[in-house]
């Protein structure tokens, strides 16, 4: 218990994958603010490797949902046929629109965004290079994006092995981690037998075991459910940020047992194929 000891527990945050359902984070972000919250490190996939970086850099949920509101798809995926995947230039130039061309290590808060490697099927922790290439990579949707070039990698959505990754900031000695899941409601099944019907139900199934080990590894879970919502529409940004502020708020009095130290530490587990850089 960290009651008998003379120093603060290290508490890491974890923000999940789901598309444009990630813009839930932000009404948590919210939440973290109104109880005073300092995380002592972050993690993202995917979008939440966005609004991951957002958070770490320090700006606040009002900067962050400023952004967000005068987000069009349009900025980010800037080919639009459809199986014509597109470069992350859209996104790269976001991200230096917003943060400047800096590295992670230049970030407020020791943050680390999740991909994989194509080349060798590893999931890669990202803690050090250019941000917007980092963040890029974690966001590189298979057939929507064409893969990220960094470091010799080739880099693809993190989502493909770790989803919600609150293993990562046990890497990084947390003692206790908090983990945001802004799709909770991700696998549900089809009746239809069309080809893209049932490769998307395969998708989610296979999104669903992804993220349960994040569920695992994290000491408090919020999860939003965005199941209305489309991952890749950004309407409804101001119903999801409500959600995702009312789902913090919900599992406040357990984060701030996290805070005072008095909840039972879980033991940090070894995973296989994981790579840092």
């Amino acid at each position: 218990m960290f009651s008998f000891l003379n120093r603060k527990p290290k508490i890491g945050v974890a923000f999940g994958g789901g598309g444009a359902r990630g813009m839930s984070h932000i009404g948590v972000i919210k939440a973290f603010e109104e109880f005073g919250l300092k995380f002592d490190y972050v993690a993202g996939t995917s979008v939440g490797s966005i609004m991951g970086a957002a958070y770490a850099s320090g700006m606040s949920s009002k900067e962050i949902y400023d952004i967000a509101k005068k987000l069009r798809v349009k900025d980010i995926r800037t080919n639009r046929v459809f199986f014509m995947p597109s470069k992350t230039d859209g996104l790269e130039n976001l991200m230096i629109e917003t943060f400047g061309d800096i590295n992670i290590e230049d970030l407020k808060t020791p943050f680390s965004a999740v991909a994989v490697d194509i080349k060798t099927t590893k999931e890669i922790c990202i803690s050090h290079g250019n941000l917007a290439k980092a963040v890029a990579g974690s966001c590189c949707v298979p057939g929507i994006f064409q893969p990220v070039e960094f470091q010799n990698m080739l880099l693809c959505d993190g989502g493909l092995q770790n989803n919600i990754p609150a293993n990562i900031p046990r890497y990084f000695d947390c003692d206790y981690v908090v983990a945001v899941d802004c799709n909770s409601t991700r696998v549900y099944g089809t009746e239809s037998t069309k080809v893209l019907d049932v490769l998307s139900c395969a998708m989610r199934t296979l999104m669903k075991s992804n993220s349960i080990k994040g569920y695992i590894s994290a000491d408090v879970t919020i999860a939003t459910d965005n199941k209305k919502f489309k991952s890749t529409k950004l309407e409804g940004l101001d119903e999801m940020v409500e959600r995702g502020y009312k789902s913090a708020i919900d599992k406040m009095p357990e984060i701030m047992q996290l805070f005072s130290g008095k909840a039972p530490k879980k033991k940090t587990k070894d995973l296989d194929d994981l790579e840092f850089v």
